[in-house]
């Protein structure tokens, strides 16, 4: 059989007519190859929004020459955009765990898309035409090959008087959740065939790419590896009770080995990030289960692989907000990541690329950073707004309080498109030369290089699924990574802690961040209305959990606070914090998922509750309310908000919601404005206990405030007050209101 090395042609519409409402008909795609293509696929790009199409769906035959065709009917769908991306790749492996970079092949194509009567429009609907795929023909081929591997003889550009020389770093998350909150050692074949198809990652995998760092003399090189403390206890109880088949016996040997190997500053090339131990959105959590949650995990990082944890967060599911930073730096944080796009999205003039890119405009209230002038849109990848290099460094940034403190921390950014594209398995489904290359030349074109702070960034992905978790990203990949790093030397690969060491942020210049999350969750909004499912329903599981939560929290924070000795706290923090794991509102409508919080907190309470009435029935109760950090709908007053395919305008009728509970009671919650004008209260309407559709025991209160119409840009925060008279305040937020 020949062995599939180029595609030869595709075949496409060149456009396709789409209604008023967005909608494209179905259409076909057919390509050809010179020889079979075990894992053929398709990848539809379109309003931020990926659709993969393998499988049974991809239909090929076989000339008598060796050629062979493929076709696939692609469904209808909806776009804003006047594009579809195709993306038509192909692996030369059937074993696509054990596939290298140099067995994937992809090319591109676009399809216009043109509304009924534009000029050229429906008189073209349904035209095809063929193309031979930019950088698949032979000549192409070998230029690939030459572009893997650089030559020596490239220069270093020149630049603000030194060589421009461009920083990354890699990141490699790991995690598993409990799948049953009150009961960790929970187990079944569903999970022994979880954990046992990760066995390499979970174990060498990390070491060996490592270790060929080391090797190929990257004098800097290393990794940054999160690993969720759920995940190391269960790989415990697996190597324990010889779960997996014994694939898990003496499983963290090469990792603990591997974590002596030093840098040549003297770092850990190996580095176990800080990390929430029981993996929680940290922006949705109080500040003192913040603080637990990473002191907890760097003592387990220490028990386990004798290794200290690195002082840089690498918060859960890249989930980052500026009232964090207060428990950050309690918790010895000194620098987290984040994802690239909410730096960008901050500045003004910011470029949005409309809902290609997947989130609505950024509100004006987050925008207080200097415009840049750098903007470049990334090609020959998946990157659907623009990004600057410039931003693409350490910094300070920072959160000021209700009291006018400013709390400051390092940022490290995380690029969203590049980091995407790398984690669909290294070096092969990412041309890093090409890419990167774009990015290098960005900053000569612009004079924008910095010497003292120039670009440093990391490429994080899951370390534990496909593409970015296979064998061959951290063998093959990783192999072909290292070689072109030795012939090419604009690019240097290293950790994150070398780097602030010899290019330390200004501490003066403080930056702002709008918050948000990683791209795979849903695109990341600010909102993180992926962990806010079905909130415009008359009823939404995700707020039915996060309104459980938060009456568990309040219990178990006031015991904590009243009768830090009693016999029962411990289990009920336990049952608290894994709670609190993010993946519990992730797969919203699972019954199995939506359960588990309330789950927790009904064992929880259990435990406590007669010691809570009492402490309230004795007065001595002296803890303030807790408040679930607020949101706003629509999000942008004023500005944009969703429609059908679309964005449509926003009013500016809005309105603040939250979660507040206390054991004594509630007296008074009032929302607290600040303005240019001054400083106004306004009354919060109590809905009572939120409806709870999961047996929940205790259910905190669902409060609302209607918004100022034309307030402008204004910081705002909620303050509560209990029947004992105890009161607390929220943190200090922002928005602008149109």
């Amino acid at each position: 059989m020949p062995v599939f090395n180029r595609f030869l042609n595709i075949e496409c519409p060149s456009r396709l007519e789409i209604a008023a409402d967005g909608s494209y008909p179905a259409f076909r795609v057919a390509f050809s190859a010179d020889g079979e293509i075990p894992f053929p696929q398709v990848i539809v790009r379109a309003s931020g929004r990926e659709t993969l199409i393998n499988g049974e769906a991809i239909v090929g035959s076989e000339e008598a020459s060796g050629r062979w065709h493929y076709q696939v009917s692609m469904p209808a769908g909806r776009a804003a955009s006047e594009r579809l991306d195709l993306q038509i790749e192909g692996c030369r492996r059937a074993e696509i765990q054990q596939a290298g970079g140099g067995d994937w092949i992809k090319t591109f194509a676009g399809v216009r898309l043109e509304r009924a009567g534009d000029e050229a429009g429906s008189a073209r609907h349904g035209q095809t035409g063929s193309a031979e795929p930019a950088g698949t023909g032979e000549g192409a081929a070998q230029a690939g090959a030459e572009q893997r591997s650089p030559s020596a003889q490239i220069q270093l550009a020149q630049s603000n008087g030194a060589e421009v020389k461009v920083y990354f770093g890699i990141h490699k998350h790991m995690h598993q959740p409990y799948y049953d909150t009150t009961n960790p050692d929970y187990w079944d074949g569903e999970k022994d065939e979880i954990f046992g198809s990760r066995g390499g990652n979970y174990t060498d995998f990390v070491p060996a790419a490592i270790r060929q760092y080391r090797d190929g003399g990257l004098d800097h090189g290393g990794l940054s590896t999160s690993w969720s403390g759920t995940l190391i206890e269960q790989l415990e109880r697996c190597d324990e009770l010889g779960r997996c088949g014994g694939r898990f016996s003496g499983w963290n040997r090469a990792l603990s080995e591997m974590a002596s190997a030093k840098t040549a500053l003297g770092n850990p090339r190996l580095a176990f990030s800080a990390f929430g131990f029981y993996h929680p959105l940290m922006p949705l959590i109080p500040h003192r289960d913040i603080v637990r949650n990473i002191r907890w995990h760097r003592e387990l990082i220490q028990r386990v692989f004798g290794a200290e944890a690195s002082r840089v967060l690498f918060p859960p599911e890249t989930a980052f907000h500026v009232r964090m930073i207060p428990a950050l730096v309690e918790a010895g944080v000194e620098a987290v990541i984040y994802d690239s796009i909410h730096r960008f999205r901050a500045c003004k003039d910011y470029p949005y690329a409309g809902i290609e890119e997947g989130m609505l405009p950024p509100n004006p209230a987050d925008q207080t950073n200097p415009p840049v002038d750098d903007w470049l849109q990334l090609h020959n990848i998946w990157a659907a707004s623009k990004i600057s290099p410039s931003l693409l460094r350490p910094e300070y940034v920072g959160y000021e309080d209700a009291d006018g403190e400013l709390h400051k921390i390092i940022a490290i950014p995380a690029e969203r498109y590049i980091g995407n594209e790398d984690a669909r398995g290294g070096f092969g489904a990412l041309q890093y030369p090409d890419v990167l290359g774009q990015l290098y030349q960005r900053i000569v074109d612009t004079g924008s290089f910095d010497p003292k702070h120039p670009p440093f960034f990391l490429l994080h992905s899951d370390g534990d699924n496909h593409g970015g978790g296979a064998d061959s990203y951290y063998h093959h990949n990783t192999g072909q990574l290292v070689d072109w790093l030795k012939r090419d030397p604009r690019f240097e690969l290293t950790t994150a802690e070398d780097y602030l060491q010899r290019f330390p942020p200004d501490p003066s210049q403080v930056a702002h961040i709008e918050p948000g999350s990683w791209a795979g969750a849903d695109n990341g909004d600010p909102q993180f209305m992926k962990w806010f499912s079905r909130y415009d329903q008359p009823y939404s599981p995700d707020l039915n959990s996060w309104a459980v939560l938060t009456a568990f929290q309040d219990r178990v924070h006031t015991l904590e606070d009243s009768e830090p000795d009693h016999p029962a706290l411990a289990e009920a923090i336990r049952l608290l914090l894994t709670a609190e794991t993010s993946c519990y509102w992730y797969w919203t409508g699972q019954t199995g998922w939506d359960q588990q919080v309330t789950n927790a907190a009904n064992l929880g309470l259990s435990r406590i509750g007669q010691a809570i009435d009492d402490l309230v029935a004795s007065g001595q109760d002296r803890r303030g309310p807790t408040i679930f950090p607020p949101w706003v709908t629509p999000e942008n007053p004023g500005g944009k908000r969703w429609g059908q395919g679309c964005l449509l305008d926003a009013p500016r009728e809005s309105v603040l919601h939250s979660f507040v509970s206390d054991c004594a009671g509630l007296k008074s919650v009032e929302l607290v404005l600040r303005s240019d004008t001054g400083e106004q209260r306004l009354p919060m309407h109590d809905h009572g206990p939120y409806p709870s559709q999961t047996g929940a025991a205790l259910s905190a209160h669902y409060l609302t405030a209607q918004l100022p119409l034309g307030a402008g840009d204004v910081r705002y925060y909620i303050e509560a007050e209990d029947q004992r008279g105890n009161i607390a305040r929220g943190s200090l937020e922002r928005i602008f209101l149109a």
